[in-house]
């Protein structure tokens, strides 16, 4: 088989497994785009950029549609490429099973329920002199309450019993940040992922859950075969 050969039946497979979950990979596209863009501008216009696309107590008053949909296409100029990591691990298989629209219906969900539940946290901090006034102005931007409300949701896609030991890692994980942190943010992080869970609904009569165990032991059969 020829280099170019084989070249296109790369191209083919890359093609093919980029069209399976197409929203997760305009988002990365997007998200590559806008961390260029704060990458390429000073810190004081990043900040400024970052600011007005910031779903805090201010913005989500006044113009709440426009930073709850701007707000998850930033991530402030680093860690793309850890969110490739991540975008493959989780929103690709969730995508791919949930169908786009599903998903897409999750990642809505997560985001805007998170982003006013965790907001909702500071107004009362705010309110009971907990947290200074000017922190209606913080900056909130990201796509990380989105991805946890997936991580949530795809707890449906496991088989009994390995889905139990899934929730139970995932639950742990945000609920220690929450400890740890005490802050608006880590409870945006654990109400989505609560979130996630609520979306069962739209999981029913979903084929293709995914058998843990069953994947390990074809993967060592097949590093064993001479």
């Amino acid at each position: 088989m020829g280099a170019a050969v084989r070249a296109r039946r790369l191209l083919g497979a890359v093609g093919e497994y980029v069209r399976s979950a197409p929203g997760t990979f305009v988002w990365l596209a997007i998200l590559l785009v806008t961390t260029l863009i704060i990458r390429s501008v000073s810190p004081a216009t990043a900040d400024h950029i970052l600011e007005q696309r910031s779903t805090n107590l201010h913005y989500l008053r006044v113009s709440p549609v426009r930073v709850l949909v701007s707000s998850a296409l930033w991530i402030g100029g680093r860690g793309w490429f850890a969110y490739v990591v991540l975008y493959n691990i989780f929103h690709v298989p969730a995508e791919r099973w949930l169908g786009t629209r599903r998903w897409l219906g999750v990642v809505i969900i997560a985001h805007v329920g998170a982003t006013y539940i965790s907001e909702g946290v500071l107004y009362w901090a705010i309110h009971h002199g907990y947290a200074p006034h000017r922190a209606v102005h913080t900056f909130d931007y990201g796509v990380s309450y989105a991805l946890a409300g997936v991580m949530g949701v795809l707890t449906y896609r496991i088989v009994r019993p390995w889905r139990y030991v899934y929730v139970a890692a995932v639950l742990l994980y945000y609920a220690v940040g929450v400890l740890q942190a005490r802050d608006f943010t880590s409870v945006g992080h654990l109400s989505a992922a609560l979130l996630g869970l609520a979306c069962y609904p739209i999981t029913r009569a979903r084929p293709g859950q995914w058998d843990p165990a069953a994947s390990f032991r074809t993967l060592r059969q097949r590093l064993h075969r001479p």
